[in-house]
């Protein structure tokens, strides 16, 4: 079988699982790995039994592809050298820390013919990916994400923390213009906001409501999908979803859906049933899959689950939604984004 070479660039808490994961998928090979931190780097080597690199140039001169799991900050420079080199690129989500270095960093991977792909996780949550027999067409999307204080990630804003995971997901839930947003946040421990919250309105008359917060007593990923006929709960930390629905069990059970029925709602003849569904349950370990795909996407030439033009969108509106907190009587115009790739 024919095996990508990849690099890992930053070893931190999350790299530590890229090193981990990635040594497991059977069309990669991991040549080596780079941190700025020398004893942090020593001991993922050891643990690993992977070579590590007393520079980063040193160690994408042998990579087909590389994996970059750094500070936000450090994004555009780390993926804009690996790019320059023909190196396909798997970046840690956000982008990058601002829109500007995005589009550039999605024009070089274009124009180098190489894949970009970011790690928006969620797209791989088993609870998502038990939804994939489920036509999903929200009207209305309530998320709340919720963590309690930790200093990593505190570089940036909660929107691109933790909110840009569910702006990712309504962008590919809800595939239509966005028509305006109203946003609030407020900085209570750190320099930027710890906790927002956003109003989204689309032109096919969805609305989307997030809230994300890291300074709570207890963490939350929860997401609730309002479609006709139908009322989903995806909870992305207990990796489950349930689905409510009025009609179409017969097929979900001959794919293998559990149904029971909760009653009747109504007077006859308008008289339904309610049923509740549980999907199968998946079992995936989410970061394998989604390195495993950023392989097959260069083995075999397939687009990539999560593009560089799709984060670039997320990270678009994302800054909108900073600008807005800022200007909080401010509402965004139709055709101030780009459109989503």
């Amino acid at each position: 079988m024919e095996r990508i070479r990849l690099g890992i660039v930053g070893v931190g808490h999350l790299g530590r699982f890229h090193v981990k994961v990635a040594r497991e998928i059977d069309c990669i090979e991991v040549v080596g790995i780079y941190d700025i931190d020398p004893k942090r780097l020593e001991e993922i080597s050891r643990e690993f039994s992977v070579i590590a690199f007393e520079d980063m140039d040193s160690l994408l001169e042998l990579c087909d592809a590389v994996s970059i799991v750094v500070p936000t900050h450090s994004h555009f420079s780390v993926a804009r050298e690996a790019i320059g080199r023909g190196i396909h690129v798997f970046i840690e989500k956000p982008l990058t820390s601002t829109v500007e270095e995005g589009k550039l960093l999605v024009e070089m991977a274009r124009e180098k013919g190489i894949k970009l792909q970011v790690g928006h996780i969620e797209r791989f949550n088993p609870a998502f990916l038990s939804l994939k027999g489920i036509k999903l067409s929200p009207m209305f999307v309530e998320a709340h994400r919720l963590a309690r204080f930790h200093p990593r990630g505190l570089d940036v804003s909660v929107i691109l923390d933790l909110m840009i995971h569910d702006i990712d997901i309504v962008l590919t839930l809800i595939p239509y213009p966005l028509c305006s947003l109203h946003a609030c946040g407020v900085p209570v421990i750190s320099a930027s906001e710890d906790i927002a919250n956003v109003r989204m309105e689309f032109e096919n008359g969805a609305v989307a409501n997030l809230t994300a917060s890291r300074i709570s007593a207890k963490d939350m990923r929860k997401m609730r999908l309002f479609q006709k006929d139908q009322y989903i709960s995806i909870d992305f930390l207990e990796k489950k979803s349930e689905i409510f629905s009025l009609e179409g069990v017969d097929a979900l059970r001959e794919e293998g859906f559990s149904v029971t029925s909760l009653g009747e709602i109504g007077i006859s003849p308008l008289k339904r049933t309610i049923y509740m569904v549980h999907p199968p349950r998946v079992e995936i370990n989410s970061l394998k899959m989604e390195l495993g795909e950023f392989a097959r996407s260069i083995l075999l030439d397939l687009e990539e689950v999560v593009s560089g033009e799709q984060a670039l969108y997320s990270l678009e509106v994302a800054h909108r939604i900073l600008r807005e907190i800022k200007r909080p009587d401010s509402y965004l115009r139709e055709g101030d984004l780009t459109s989503k790739g």
